[in-house]
């Protein structure tokens, strides 16, 4: 099995809207206040106009199994500023919206979208993948675990961010693979999105 990882387009948006939905009504079956609005997370408008501005900016992803999309990615150098300090934000690459088709869950594809999130922080010269997770979701916590974040911190409980535990993993964790050698360095992050990825999907 191979996953191509592409570029996002605005044609994409009701996927990624399908694909919040899903994963949301898939959390909320097992118990999970996660991306609720009860629990301050965004409503799917909300969401929908987030990534829409994001697949305009080239900073959206969508990872594909056999011509499938199987889960989104985006990446950018954005955060919350309550949550990073600015030297923390100046040297990392965030992740934002990883979610992965529920079919194709357990097959690696996060795993594959989280590297290639490296490979564009390896060519913007920053050290660090940085995402914030749902505070309170501690499944989701062991899953940055097993694919090598550690926690940095969990930021002040009175933050009213829902996703306040910090986790990172630094470049040099992630071996370059393939395709991803050949991202060109030094360039503004909307000139990374052009050509798609191959890599193999394993575990």
């Amino acid at each position: 099995m191979t996953v191509q990882i592409r570029p996002a387009d605005l044609d994409d948006l009701d996927l990624i809207r399908r694909l919040r939905l899903q994963r949301s009504s898939w959390l909320a079956a097992r118990g999970s206040d996660q991306w609720s609005t009860e629990a301050s997370g965004l409503s799917i408008d909300y969401f929908a106009r987030a990534v829409a501005r994001a697949v305009a900016a080239w900073e959206t992803w969508i990872a594909e199994v056999h011509g499938e999309p199987a889960g989104t990615i985006t990446v950018n150098d954005r955060a919350d500023r309550e949550l990073w300090t600015g030297a923390e934000l100046a040297d990392a690459l965030i992740v934002h919206y990883l979610i992965v088709d529920l079919r194709f869950a357990g097959f690696g594809v996060g795993r594959r979208l989280l590297a290639h999130a490296a490979a564009l922080a390896r060519a913007h010269g920053r050290s660090w993948v940085r995402l914030d997770a749902w505070t309170a979701n501690t499944d989701l916590h062991a899953y940055y675990r097993r694919a090598g974040f550690r926690l940095a911190r969990v930021a002040d409980p009175n933050d009213p961010s829902p996703s306040c535990a910090l986790f990172e993993r630094h470049v040099d964790d992630w071996l370059p693979e393939g395709p991803t050698l050949g991202i060109p360095t030094g360039l503004p992050l909307t000139r990374l999105a052009r050509d798609p990825i191959v890599l193999p999907v394993s575990g």
